[in-house]
């Protein structure tokens, strides 16, 4: 009984993730935003890393939603067998 509670324990410790994993992807995450960029080098807090991170997120689905409506538009007042709906279908594809 108490090597299978070993196993268990040494399968939970394994799958942990350290503080310097978190640190390591927590930079990552930094590099991408674009308001990170702009900063630099400043030491933002993980917090706040993540809830920018969350922020960009959001604001990339808006302009996802926001092109799609567009392009719907677009689509809506083009006629369906012109050259420039065949152009737009096969940038769909």
């Amino acid at each position: 009984m108490s090597s299978r509670r070993a196993r268990s324990r040494q399968s939970t410790s394994s799958s942990r993730i350290t503080d310097e994993q978190i640190n390591d992807l927590v930079s990552k995450l930094q590099a991408v935003l674009p308001e990170a960029r702009i900063r630099g080098a400043e030491r933002v807090s993980a917090a706040r890393v993540l809830q920018e991170t969350c922020n960009y997120i959001r604001s990339l689905h808006r302009e996802v939603d926001d092109l799609s409506e567009r392009l719907s538009e677009l689509l809506a007042t083009t006629e369906a067998s012109s050259a420039q709906a065949a152009i737009i279908r096969s940038l769909l594809k």
